[in-house]
């Protein structure tokens, strides 16, 4: 074994650190490959040779086995890093949940500041060596240390919670830590909203002699009478319109599609905008995207929040008017008007009713 590894230092003097880690806890590692050769041939990307390629292929095989499943002497190695883990739990929201890329940064930042946060105060890299205790340490520092709100300590508590059940259930560590902690206790607050006179005000005062007015009232129009989120707005394409049956659909949380009703004025304003203004926009590069940019591309979700306060700022609203809040409105306006709860919790894609009671 000591004449393989200086062999390999010899030809690869560059990366001895990882397999001294592995010579010092003599796990004799090339024996139980060549035994195991028959399964771990099978894996992608697997070849037993000394060279990088090997030792980072040999990682990553090893880590995606279920802990179970490795031989003792190979469970105290740092296969099961937090760094690996986290990248094949994010690959697993998107790939196998459809869950949105802000998601999962969101998800992305809350681990790596847990991982950052465990290897600088306990010298800890490995999901299998953390402990009930350190999650819960970590939150108080969080909160007491970093003033962290009680909306965003239970961001960062979600994540360490759907992430170490999903370890459980790939067998990657035997008992979930995060279970039993119990999140912060939240505030409920009442989302603003505009008043029905002050959404008029607010659509009322474009001026169609302007550029790119069409635009932007279709925009507003879309945004308050089908109660659509901005990802969802920018992302809608002309395909995805029915305008004979009054209806757009799109894509929401989760990659989930629904089917959105479109009320009378939004169908005009739109219908003005896709025949007097959407053509001129229009270039070879221009994709179906029902909104566009002075040069033919997708309007972006900035873009199009600066698009809605710009607008209320010129039509005089002294309230901070921004996308999220039109859908608010379009919300607390079908309530007052008599709609059934489970209805507007239909319209707005909300996966839980208790979303929509706030």
């Amino acid at each position: 074994m000591v004449e393989w590894y200086r062999s390999i230092q010899d030809r690869k003097p560059a990366y001895p650190v990882f397999l001294s880690e592995l010579l010092i806890t003599d796990l004799r590692l090339r024996a139980i490959l060549k035994s195991q050769d028959k399964r771990f041939s099978q894996r992608d990307g697997f070849r037993l040779n000394c060279d990088s390629y090997f030792i980072r292929s040999t990682a990553l095989i090893l880590s995606s086995l279920p802990l179970g499943e490795l031989p003792n002497c190979l469970r105290k190695l740092k296969f099961l890093t937090m760094e690996i883990e986290i990248d094949r739990f994010l690959r697993y929201l998107a790939v196998e949940k459809g869950l949105s890329e802000n998601y999962q940064l969101s998800v992305r930042r809350s681990l790596e500041s847990f991982a950052t946060w465990l290897a600088e105060n306990h010298q800890i890299s490995q999901v299998d060596r953390v402990r009930v205790s350190h999650l819960t340490e970590y939150l108080g520092h969080r909160k007491l240390d970093d003033r962290l709100a009680a909306s965003s300590l239970r961001i960062h508590l979600i994540a360490l919670k759907i992430f170490f059940r999903y370890l459980v259930a790939r067998g990657k560590v035997e008992a979930d830590v995060a279970e039993e902690i119990d999140g912060p206790k939240m505030e409920r607050y009442l989302p603003d909203t505009l008043n029905e006179a002050e959404v008029r005000r607010l659509l009322e005062s474009i001026d169609y002699a302007r550029p790119l007015a069409r635009r932007d009232r279709a925009i507003l129009e879309l945004l308050y009478s089908s109660g659509l989120r901005v990802s969802e707005l920018a992302d809608a394409r002309i395909e995805y319109l029915y305008l004979d049956r009054g209806m757009i659909r799109v894509t929401g949380k989760g990659n989930k599609t629904r089917l959105v009703p479109v009320g009378k004025a939004a169908l005009v304003a739109l219908t003005n905008y896709l025949e007097g203004e959407r053509p001129s926009l229009v270039n070879q590069k221009t994709a179906s995207h029902v909104f566009l940019s002075i040069r033919g591309k997708r309007l972006s979700t900035t873009r199009i929040w600066q698009i809605v306060k710009e607008r209320a700022r010129l039509a005089g609203l002294e309230s901070n008017v921004y996308p999220h809040l039109l859908r608010h409105s379009f919300a607390t306006h079908l309530l007052g008007n008599g709609a059934d709860l489970r209805v507007i919790q239909e319209l707005l894609g909300h996966a839980d009713i208790s979303t929509t009671q706030i």
